[in-house]
């Protein structure tokens, strides 16, 4: 800590308010600081701090823009936390190949906003402005990945420093590659506990040359994700599709002032030609109504789409105006398309049986959903049924062949139910590959993996 403090003077920092920032954390977990936050500025200097902890067997926290929710920062035995919010230059953008090279400090509206001007956008949005690293380390999702897919499935290539402070390339600007294992994708959703990445090459695409959105309410979810299903089934080239349950809604009417009827909704948005778009919002229509749903009300004009999204993506703060002063705990979980209405459906159901207000939003074009439990901390009874109710809903999602995270992540929350969805040959691959990686076990420690 000394060498960091002297070494980095102005961009090293251990004051208590600063380190607590750094280790907090948007779960019913403790916050746990780091015992030094450092601000490195090149891959060099990042490669310097981390052979110096490694010298020293001193634990290393990356850090983004601390917008992830399961315990991502947290730091249970200290450490030294690497805010990489200073490395945030955009580095290239190769328009005609639709990438783009970036540091990890680069937020996904820093680079959406760069890009506008060349007519290209990246379309992953996991609603919070968060670092395109921290992106990346998380396996990131969104509301546009039924059409575009996961972060795993828009990057090309990484520059990342490993636990021994070695800098490695690992991937290329090419489209595709058969050239030996596939380590750009093991890094990708490793959350920081194989190694901290520091430049990253995103796949990007053409701004739509139309764009048309809307919404429509439905009797019941389950009523919402059939026409879900069938409108995938049917070719239908829907770009966002997501859903919101009658308390959701209601806390969208309180925070955004939408004044919706206070049903099960969906948020639908297709993107193409002129033509293209008003053919797609009509299908959808006449689908909507098959299964009593309606109207669709769908606009091309940007203002008003923006307004509808933009409740979407404050869904996190709008639900504490359920029950103010109520602390949350937001989780997700994803299972087959098929079985996701009678999920969110049975997950209602313990929702009143447990008597914690939770509401539901879901990226339903791919079975992930997410819940907010508000609870008061300081009601025993309360707490005594969060945690069993987290785990009755992730029991729930492996049941119907899910997973316990569908873009979340693993972080420390998560850690005890590893065992539930994989194998112990399966642990015990994953934990082979960190211990070749990181001997010292000194990455992001207490994070995805559960001790053997």
């Amino acid at each position: 800590m000394t060498a960091l403090s002297e070494r980095f003077a102005n961009r090293a920092a251990t004051g208590q308010a600063v380190r607590e920032q750094h280790g907090h954390t948007r779960t019913y977990l403790v916050t746990q600081a780091p015992d030094i936050v450092v601000w490195p500025h090149t891959t060099e200097e990042v490669a310097e701090i981390v052979t110096l902890c490694a010298a020293h067997h001193m634990p290393i926290i990356p850090f983004g823009t601390g917008t992830s929710l399961e315990g991502h920062v947290n730091a249970p035995i200290g450490g030294v936390c690497i805010d990489l919010s200073q490395m945030n230059t955009i580095v290239a953008i190769h328009a005609e190949d639709l990438d783009c090279v970036v540091g990890p400090g680069v937020t996904r509206k820093m680079l959406n906003e760069t890009l506008r001007d060349q007519g290209l956008f990246f379309p992953i949005d996991p609603g919070a402005d968060a670092s395109i690293g921290g992106m990346v380390a998380t396996r990131a999702s969104g509301t546009n990945a039924v059409r575009y897919g996961t972060m795993k499935d828009n990057v090309l290539s990484l520059t990342v420093v490993t636990p021994d402070g070695r800098i490695v390339k690992i991937g290329s600007r090419a489209k595709k590659s058969s050239a030996g294992y596939d380590l750009t994708r093991l890094f990708i959703g490793s959350e920081g506990t194989l190694g901290i990445i520091t430049e990253i090459t995103l796949k990007l695409y053409g701004i739509p040359e139309a764009i048309s959105g809307g919404i429509c309410s439905f009797p019941s979810v389950k009523a919402a994700c059939d026409a879900v299903i069938l409108t995938i089934q049917s070719g239908i080239p829907v770009a966002r599709i997501e859903l919101a349950d009658q308390l959701q809604v209601k806390a969208f009417n309180l925070y955004s002032k939408l004044g919706l009827p206070e049903t099960p909704l969906l948020f639908v948005e297709f993107h193409g030609t002129e033509n293209g778009v008003k053919e797609q919002a009509e299908q959808f229509g006449e689908i909507v109504s098959e299964f009593g749903g309606g109207p669709f009300q769908w606009t091309a004009k940007p203002e008003e789409r923006t307004k509808l999204w933009q409740a979407r993506h404050d869904a996190y703060w709008a639900s504490f105006t359920l029950r103010p002063g109520a602390q949350t705990v937001a989780t997700d979980v994803c299972v087959p398309i098929s079985r996701l209405a009678e999920c969110v459906e049975a997950t209602q159901i313990d929702i009143a049986e447990t008597g914690i207000p939770a509401p539901i939003v879901g990226h339903v074009g791919d079975g992930n959903f997410h819940l907010g439990l508000l609870f008061f901390p300081d009601d025993e009874a309360e707490m005594a049924k969060v945690k069993p109710f987290l785990e009755r809903l992730v029991k729930r999602a492996l049941a119907m062949e899910g997973t316990c995270t569908g873009e979340h992540g693993v972080g420390q929350h998560k850690v005890k139910y590893m065992g539930m969805e994989h194998s112990d040959a399966a642990l015990d691959i994953m934990r082979g590959i960190k211990g070749v990686i990181d001997p010292l076990g000194i990455m992001n420690p207490g994070k995805v993996l559960p001790a053997a």
